[in-house]
């Protein structure tokens, strides 16, 4: 079983205009609202590809209840820990001129609330996947990730990290399964601009080095390269296409690369190529990638 977790998921309110005015009155002519996280965003992209996970994290008020609605739809399963007070965040999404997000501040995450989540987090087991993905909001510890996983240590759980800067550093001495940082998240830990691919290996190695096994870098128009445990490389370049909406792309790389690992029994060339294609084909489109959109891609970049 994959497990997903969201601290702060969110009620994203997508809209499109031709302009944006700031201190006018816009018209939208296009809106949509969708559940919002990254962990939610990956359980979804599974599901889509046709397999299951449970989503965990925090949900409270009548945006948390609407947002466990609509995953009940899409056919992803949680068991998120309802809070007593306060409301699940609505994030603003602008789309016009230029994209432009309001997002808003979540509920107060209690400490028993907290000890429920580590509950839950006690059903996995040995050969399990977690994927923590996303920043932790400020009412949790700020070492909370560093908690999960000295909690679940020695469990043979494979933990997936999809987190920025010091927040992914501090937990590779657990020994992380996969961490996805972009190119430029990976240059700023260091203090440097990464402008080659042997740059972009040279440092996914230190943080080999620091502990983490597999290192997925992705690279927006530029592909991906993923260096794995064994110390083997792959590069791909980026699927052609129109870029029609970037928010989900990398939580659905990540989704892809899971499924291509379970499906191929643990080929990391599969399921880095199904990760590519799964993170181009949700930037191709208004809603995150099918599993025939996902081939379709597939098709043109494997090598």
């Amino acid at each position: 079983m994959i497990y997903t977790v969201t601290f702060n998921p969110s009620i994203d309110y997508i809209v499109r205009l031709e302009r944006f005015a700031p201190g006018e009155i816009n018209r939208v002519n296009y809106e949509q609202i969708l559940p919002g996280g990254k962990g939610i965003n990956v359980s979804i992209v599974l599901k889509n590809l046709g397999h299951e996970s449970t989503a965990l994290g925090f949900t409270a008020g009548f945006t948390g209840t609407a947002m466990r609605q609509m995953l009940a739809s899409f056919g992803v399963a949680e068991d998120f820990v309802p809070l007593d007070e306060g409301f699940s965040r609505i994030n603003v999404k602008i789309k016009a001129e230029e994209e432009s997000e309001i997002n808003g501040q979540g509920p107060v995450i209690t400490a028993d609330a907290q000890r429920a989540l580590f509950d839950r987090l006690d059903r996995l087991k040995s050969g399990d996947t977690l994927v923590l993905a996303g920043s932790i909001p400020n009412t949790l510890p700020d070492d909370m990730y560093e908690r999960i996983m000295e909690h679940l240590s020695g469990r043979g759980i494979r933990i997936v990290v999809d987190a920025t800067k010091n927040l992914l550093r501090r937990v590779l001495k657990y020994r992380p399964f996969l961490i996805k940082p972009n190119n430029h998240e990976l240059g700023e830990m260091f203090g440097v601009v990464l402008k080659t691919d042997d740059e972009i290996v040279a440092h996914a190695k230190k943080l080999q080095e620091e502990g983490a096994e597999n290192v997925l870098i992705s690279m927006a128009g530029d592909g991906a390269i993923l260096l794995t445990r064994e110390g083997v490389f792959y590069r791909s370049a980026a699927p052609k296409g129109t870029l029609v909406n970037s928010v989900g792309a990398g939580d659905s790389m990540v989704a892809g690369f899971l499924a291509g690992f379970m499906e191929s029994d643990g080929d990391y060339a599969r399921a880095f190529y199904m990760g590519v294609a799964t993170g181009s084909a949700s930037a191709f489109s208004e809603n995150l990638a099918t599993r025939d959109e996902a081939l379709e891609l597939l098709k043109t970049i494997t090598v």
